[in-house]
């Protein structure tokens, strides 16, 4: 695929859209993400109906409530009444009021309901991803019938790759059709005849969005129903959607775990202030947790002016053990996102890390050992008379510092998840910062047993 050229803001909108009008939607966004939202929103008027709407349809368009804004009034109802409910609701609460009560007046009423609903439902929550607009049918229906509903009501519906079958007296879900077997099947047929004889699969418009994703992900499913406390659904979530979400999600969890607070936009659009509020936070946290670090050093002064050369493995030590505590928690960060394992594994991880941190340390210490053995010997460096004291000291020191690390990064996830926090919150730098520490006193303890009465 050939990539759009940036515009020339110099020509006119109308011919901007009509280099754009027979482009893919997602292309056209591309290309309007480049562009000034008032540039955006005149090429979007130049652009047939039809097409203004698909753009607007697509999560990816940045500052899409910024263009919604500068369109014309009389225009930009229709363009919100031809979107999906969904996506209508997520660039409401974008927009400020009361532009926003402005442009909910100018909205259908179904339209309007369906954004109203949407909106009780809080930003993490099925709910308030999913769609209203999908297809269902009463389980007296024929197959033939159930086609014929599809053809007259497609263009208004998300997607049909699902027909949800509900009970013609209570109206709750029976069935999930999946459209394959309807086409299939025998027009003068029941449709529950073409039904998968399993119960349908749901889940509540309350519950997290990871839990509908490992639903999706776990069945292959292109739309999951969403039902209320009696079996009425509500609305579906579909797979694309879900797919864009994780992908949001996934974002601000690397971003945390980067040792900063979540961005809201994309980078190029965040300001210059919003940066540094997002980033000096947890810059100052990390920095007077690392104070912690020097307070260790000023309690082994003494040791450390008696033995300099221990001075020369202090980097080596902290980056092992903080490095060790990251891999470990970026382990079990991802097995509980994707509940390989629960809360209650908490000592299974325990006693799986605890051989795994003395062997890694082991293999790093038998390293050490030698690197120093081969500069002494070489005449590289001269680590004093006492050098194969050191060696064994730095070794042993690694292997119980690499063994705490894994120990802390595996375990602070759970304790993070246990007492209501995001557990990508024990970001690297954190856990670094924690093995740092401790880290030193497990360094300078090992000296002490080892070179007591020699060096120190």
């Amino acid at each position: 695929m050939n990539e759009i050229a940036p515009f020339d803001t110099r020509v006119d909108p109308s011919v901007l859209a009509a280099r754009l009008s027979d482009e893919r939607a997602p292309d056209i966004v591309e290309a309007l993400n480049d562009e000034a939202p008032e540039v955006a929103a005149a090429i979007l008027l130049g652009l047939p109906t039809e097409r203004a709407i698909e753009v607007l349809d697509q999560p990816e368009l940045d500052c899409a409530a910024d263009i919604i804004e500068m369109l014309p009034r009389d225009r930009v109802a229709g363009y919100l009444s031809g979107m999906s409910a969904d996506r209508v609701t997520d660039v409401f609460r974008e927009i400020e009021e009361p532009g926003r009560s402005d442009l909910r007046a100018r909205l259908d009423a179904e339209t309007r309901g369906a954004v109203d609903r949407l909106s009780a439902y809080g930003e993490e929550t099925v709910g308030s991803l999913m769609t209203t607009e999908f297809v269902t049918v009463p389980g007296t229906w024929t197959v033939g019938q159930t086609l014929e509903h599809i053809r007259h009501v497609e263009k208004t519906r998300e997607t049909i790759y699902a027909i949800f079958v509900l009970d013609p007296r209570t109206r709750a879900l029976t069935k999930a059709v999946p459209l394959r077997r309807l086409i299939s099947g025998d027009p003068s047929d029941n449709v529950l005849s073409v039904a998968p004889g399993r119960r349908p699969l749901a889940v509540s418009p309350t519950a997290s969005r990871e839990e509908a994703a490992r639903l999706i992900s776990k069945y292959d499913l292109l739309a999951l129903p969403v039902v209320d406390a009696v079996g009425h659904v509500i609305g579906i979530v579909t797979v694309d959607d879900m797919i864009d979400a994780m992908i949001e999600k996934q974002t601000q969890d690397v971003q945390r775990f980067g040792g900063m607070e979540a961005l809201p936009e994309p980078y190029m659009d965040i300001g210059f202030f919003t940066m540094i509020r997002k980033r000096a936070g947890w810059l100052c946290a990390l920095f007077l947790s690392e104070m912690l670090t020097a307070s260790a050093m000023q309690g082994f002064e003494g040791e450390l002016e008696k033995a300099i050369v221990l001075t020369l493995f202090i980097p080596l030590i902290m980056s092992s053990g903080g490095n060790s505590g990251s891999q470990a928690t970026s382990l079990l960060i991802r097995a509980l996102a994707l509940h390989q394992i629960r809360l209650r594994d908490w000592w299974r991880v325990a006693l799986r890390e605890l051989p795994t941190g003395i062997f890694l340390g082991a293999i790093l210490g038998v390293i050490a050992v030698i690197r120093i053995v081969a500069w002494q010997k070489l005449g590289l460096y001269d680590y004093g008379e006492h050098w194969p004291l050191v060696a064994a000291t730095v070794g042993a020191a690694l292997v119980g510092i690499v063994t705490f690390g894994s120990l802390a990064g595996s375990m602070l996830p759970f304790l993070l998840q246990r007492i209501g926090f995001d557990p990508a919150t024990a970001s690297a730098p954190f856990v670094a910062t924690l093995v740092d520490v401790t880290g030193l006193v497990i360094y300078f303890s090992v000296a002490l047993l080892i070179l007591r009465g020699t060096l120190l």
